[in-house]
């Protein structure tokens, strides 16, 4: 079973920009998308083949996730059930006879760290969340998470330390949320691999000069690890400042 994440950074920008083209040659058993920045009714995406399931924000062109599936899951469900963090469209869960997969765009501790503190809130609301998915079957989670966890993730660690997305703060979540049984299918893989990335700014020719971030991931239920096949990020699709990463679990 292949599965696919990409934050497309504006669904229908990336539409524009090959989007078609790579979801159609990927034939993903299951994609997800984040950062769609729709509303109900703003695209009508042709996808031979696939149920879709779409979460929106509140705000207009804002966040937003969807889930395209070839299998109709047992069940669907949006957000994670506290009110505080349902309003901008962050999480879809497929439920699916073996597992759930969910696919996550976690908010961005912003410039200067202002939304720092509702970002902590949140990491613990959706560890609690994907832990109680876990007591009625394992999970496989994917999205843009904005944190590189470990210095070997992104390009620049030293000047960057104190930066949303590598503050000591978020790198301390992630590890827990591994430490509560959870796996980085990415470094199960390959756990000493540098200059492989899945985000890179629009600024400085970063992408050209591969001065990237590691923020996009696979992350599965411990249990699920002898499952996997295989992992990668697809550095080379462009349409996005994020590039597609990609799983296939037995």
């Amino acid at each position: 079973m292949k599965l696919i994440s990409w934050n497309v950074n504006g669904l229908r920008a990336c539409v524009e920009k090959g989007f078609l083209s790579f979801f159609k040659e990927a034939d993903a058993d299951i994609f997800c998308i984040q950062e769609s920045k729709l509303s109900e009714g703003q695209i009508s995406l042709d996808l031979p083949g696939y149920y879709q399931y779409w979460n929106y924000a509140e705000k207009k062109g804002y966040s937003g996730t969807a889930l395209f599936s070839k299998t109709e899951p047992l069940a669907v469900t949006k957000g994670i059930g506290i009110e505080e963090h349902d309003k901008e469209g962050r999480v879809i869960t497929a439920e699916y006879p073996a597992f759930y997969v969910v696919t996550v765009y976690t908010p961005n501790a912003q410039r200067e760290l202002t939304r720092l503190s509702y970002r902590l809130a949140w990491e613990d609301a959706f560890l609690a969340y994907l832990k109680k998915l876990e007591e009625k079957k394992p999970v496989i989670f994917c999205g843009d998470l904005n944190v590189a966890h470990k210095e070997i993730d992104l390009k620049n660690p030293k000047s960057n330390r104190k930066n949303a997305g590598f503050t000591d703060e978020e790198r301390g979540c992630f590890s827990r949320l591994l430490e509560a049984g959870f796996t980085d299918t990415f470094r199960y893989f390959y756990p000493e691999l540098t200059g492989a990335y899945s985000w890179w700014s629009y600024m400085f020719k970063a992408r050209e000069k591969n001065a990237g971030w590691r923020i996009d991931y696979f992350v599965v239920s411990d249990c699920l690890k002898d499952r996997l096949q295989s992992a990668a990020i697809h550095s080379e699709v462009l349409g996005s400042d994020h590039c597609p990463v990609e799983l296939v679990i037995q």
